[in-house]
């Protein structure tokens, strides 16, 4: 199927930002120690957190959490442990304003340290005689526990978590963890005689700093090294070449598929296509993504020259399986947005700063951006890669994803 094409032109004078090419060294310790955070609350271990006026508590992923988890964090730190949530998840449970957020694409490399944190915003849900295991897997999980909501715990009370607090890290520990973006958190008591570290090792703790979680996804990018290259012919476009980028941290590698020879010295056509296992590869009915992934591949060939680049970046951002609980959501009447944000997640959560890095490795500076969404053009150019064109990528509904393209349209501002 062939892309339509369209003359509307979005022109960008922004340059890289001068604070990214002049940023301090990356602490590669601090990023080894996220990530082994990040593995740790997925087998659902306890995990210490340490901010700047170096106090320390723990956490645990909510849903990894264990029916004894709050007991055990509680003799762990003597504190007393709370739930904490993203400010949507405290929205979607009426103990929260709505408020507009900051989306998480705005996260780019010019922002001043720690800025990430603010960009998300978490809230600690606490009662008195505290929550137990499964009233804190209730309010987390609308999946298991649709009505949560309905039944909020008696004298249940939200609290704005501060960022570069341990509550903020742990939630966002959570999220980059791709699981439900929920914590169960306790402090060790101001007054315990003992450093962050010691008390760590002595419980065999691994420990992060707050100030890691919140710079971790621009560190982690300011990392991403092309690793390895091969030429790949594919159908209908037989002089291709894939090369792989991967963070230092060992994460998901991202790909560029570079079609044909395309000039360095001239805008290139470039799609910014993030993986969609049930799309891509299984043929789903439900979005548009395979369409738009073999759509941009047939046309890129059709005018010579480009590149794809495909992100690890499943589900805009949230994972396979929070797509797969999105779905269920959405089966129950509710829309694409609208079930991210049910989960706890911002309606898009994809990071742009990866997008950009690759074409500056590959030496494009300028684009011809293939693309519906204008948050793309503003994101790409806001991370110094020069947008000149909008080049309309637009095909028709399947019977099964009209309500999905018409959100889009309506409520993300998709171009179609």
């Amino acid at each position: 199927m062939q892309a339509e094409r369209s003359s509307a032109t979005t022109t960008v004078t922004l340059s890289t930002p001068a604070a990214a090419a002049a940023a301090a060294p990356i602490d590669e310790a601090a990023v080894r120690a996220v990530d082994r955070a990040l593995a740790a609350l997925r087998r659902g271990e306890v995990v210490a957190i340490e901010t700047a006026d170096g106090t320390v508590g723990a956490a645990v992923s909510v849903e990894s959490v264990a029916l004894d988890a709050v007991e055990r964090l509680k003799a762990l730190t003597g504190g007393t442990p709370r739930l904490v949530v993203t400010r949507r998840r405290a929205v979607v449970l009426g103990l929260a304003a709505a408020a507009a957020a900051q989306p998480v694409s705005d996260i780019a490399d010019d922002q001043a340290p720690g800025a990430a944190a603010e960009a998300f915003g978490a809230m600690t849900l606490d009662r008195p005689g505290g929550l137990t295991a499964d009233q804190a897997h209730a309010l987390a999980d609308p999946e298991q526990h649709p009505q949560a909501q309905d039944s909020l715990p008696a004298g249940l009370a939200a609290v704005e978590a501060c960022p570069g607090s341990r509550e903020a890290a742990a939630v966002d520990l959570a999220r980059l963890a791709r699981l439900l973006p929920a914590a169960i958190t306790a402090d060790l008591p101001s007054s315990a005689r003992i450093s962050a570290a010691e008390w760590a090792a002595e419980h065999d703790l691994l420990l992060v700093r707050a100030s890691d979680v919140a710079d971790y996804r621009v560190h982690v990018v300011r990392t991403l090294r092309r690793v390895a290259d091969a030429r790949v012919p594919l159908v209908g476009s037989e002089n291709t070449r894939i090369y792989a980028f991967r963070p230092a941290d060992g994460g998901p590698e991202h790909l560029a598929i570079v079609i044909g020879d395309p000039d360095p010295q001239q805008p290139v056509l470039a799609r910014l296509h993030s993986e969609c296992f049930t799309g891509d590869l299984l043929g789903s009915l439900r979005c548009d993504c395979g369409d738009q992934l073999r759509g941009a591949i047939a046309e890129i060939a059709r005018q010579g020259s480009g590149v794809l680049l495909y992100l690890a970046q499943e589900g805009r951002g949230i994972g396979l399986v929070n797509k797969l609980r999105a779905y269920r959501i959405q089966d129950r009447g509710f829309d694409t947005v609208d079930a991210n944000e049910i989960l706890g997640f911002e309606a898009d959560e994809r990071v742009y700063l990866p997008a950009a890095e690759m074409l500056r490795q590959l030496g494009f500076e300028s684009v011809r951006l293939m693309t519906n969404n204008p948050e793309k053009l503003r994101q790409l150019a806001r991370c110094g890669i020069a947008v000149v064109e909008r080049v309309a990528h637009i095909f028709p509904a399947n019977g099964h994803n009209e309500a999905y393209l018409r959100t889009k349209a309506e409520r993300s501002g998709h171009m179609f």
